[in-house]
């Protein structure tokens, strides 16, 4: 180092153990006062300061370590200063980019995988590779055919597969006094399943909502005939009753607005307990299965469902609130059975909204299946978001997912149903 802080610059010296400064440069020093030049400059024309300072060099930007001449690596060389006023001229390395002859063949050998259910008459080498894509069991089928299987066994577009007919006509009215347990979705999705076999099928709508007759998409706007015309009115069922789009083996009695007077215009009428009993008793034709879709209370309707029908379908929510309310309605379907209707029973416990990643609904299921014992059926309806769409496009969901979980849960309810009714025939002529 002299005196004014300047290092000896090896450029010039010669020495390379000596220190140089990587901040500051001395372009114009060297030995006996003449400027320095690094090899290659030009003297006559001196780089601008464009050129100096530009976008592929930028004047802030610190030289890396590299090596001052030569290219090993045989690349291109990328000139770059280390500022506004460095000369130098440094030679990157840029490896050369391999060709594809010399590439290695990176197609992977096929997986030599033993078949045990290859052809008795297969070679060695086709018993030897199997297709990955091709599922050699059946448990290995992709989910979206197991779908499409499903689909195929709900909807039986052939008509050859049928569930089990009853030996007389079976009135189940589908009742809960609490609302949003499913009473309206199982009535329908039921009957759609039932019917979809090989069962003729009634639904009567007992709902001033009218939500059984939205899901079946059956008109039922105000001067549309009724359950109420049926109820007050004394109007012929079969005047009433509408065939469902789509599905020949199901007709829906429609419930409109004006059902929501009859419970007050009942009161002063003459056997008001049992006017559906009588309205479907002189129903001409025969139905093997007749359900009721009842209103979320225990009034004068509710009372005329359990009095018109031989056994009673509760839907149980997965809820503590919907074991609340349970002991008040075996009351009341006990208070029926002694005074109105000796052959009332309830028959089928269904649960419904079950959402298996809670504990309660395992434990409401425990409880429910303790104290009713056989009568719960083994099939449960888990939550779904298919089942709560349906109704928005005028369909089940056996008709509009059949290959969802909620169709094939209700799919396997109405096939227990069909087949508890054979072993046990229940129900009168209708």
């Amino acid at each position: 180092m002299h005196d004014d802080g300047r290092h000896d610059d090896p450029r010039v010296t010669g020495s390379p153990g000596d220190p140089v400064s990587r901040e500051t440069d001395y372009p114009n020093w060297a030995p006996g006062g003449a400027s320095f030049r690094p090899p290659g400059w030009d003297a006559a024309a001196p780089p601008s300061d464009a050129e100096a300072v530009g976008p592929e060099h930028p004047a802030t930007r610190a030289a890396p370590d590299v090596p001052r001449a030569g290219n090993p690596a045989g690349g291109r060389v990328i000139p770059i200063r280390r500022n506004a006023s460095a000369s130098a001229r440094f030679e990157l390395p840029v490896p050369q980019q391999p060709t594809p002859d010399s590439v290695p063949d990176a197609t992977p050998e096929p997986v030599p995988v033993t078949d045990t259910t290859a052809a008795p008459g297969a070679s060695a080498a086709e018993a030897a590779y199997v297709s990955r894509e091709t599922p050699t069991r059946e448990e290995d089928d992709p989910p979206l055919a197991m779908e499409a299987m499903r689909a195929v066994q709900i909807l039986n577009p052939s008509g050859e597969v049928t569930m089990p007919r009853p030996e007389r006509t079976r009135v189940m009215c589908v009742a809960n006094q609490k609302g949003g347990v499913g009473k309206t979705t199982t009535t329908v999705n039921l009957a759609v399943a039932l019917a979809l076999h090989g069962n003729r099928v009634l639904v009567v709508d007992l709902d001033p909502q009218g939500n059984a007759s939205t899901g079946l998409n059956v008109p039922h706007h105000t001067g549309v005939p009724d359950v109420y015309d049926c109820l007050i009115n004394s109007v012929p069922l079969e005047e009433v009753a509408q065939g469902v789009e789509g599905i020949p083996n199901l007709w829906c009695v429609p419930a409109t607005i004006d059902l929501a007077g009859a419970e007050i215009e009942l009161v002063s009428v003459v056997a008001r307990e049992s006017r559906l009993a009588r309205a479907i008793a002189a129903y001409p034709g025969h139905f093997d299965y007749v359900f009721i879709d009842c209103p979320p209370s225990l009034g004068l309707l509710t009372v005329n469902a359990l009095v018109a029908a031989q056994e009673v379908l509760i839907p149980i929510q997965c809820e503590y609130y919907a074991l609340e309310g349970l002991n008040q309605l075996i009351n009341n379907i006990n208070l029926v059975r002694q005074h109105l209707n000796p052959k009332l029973d309830v028959s089928t416990i269904l649960l419904t909204m079950y959402d298996r990643r809670t504990r309660l609904a395992d434990a409401v299921e425990q409880d429910v299946r303790n104290h009713f014992g056989d009568k719960v059926l083994q099939a449960v309806i888990p939550r779904n978001v298919r089942v709560s769409e349906a109704p928005s496009y005028g369909q089940s969901v056996m008709t509009y997912d059949p290959g969802s979980r909620g169709a094939t849960s209700y799919f396997e309810a109405a096939q227990e149903i069909a087949e508890r009714g054979v072993k046990e025939p229940v129900g009168r002529n209708a």
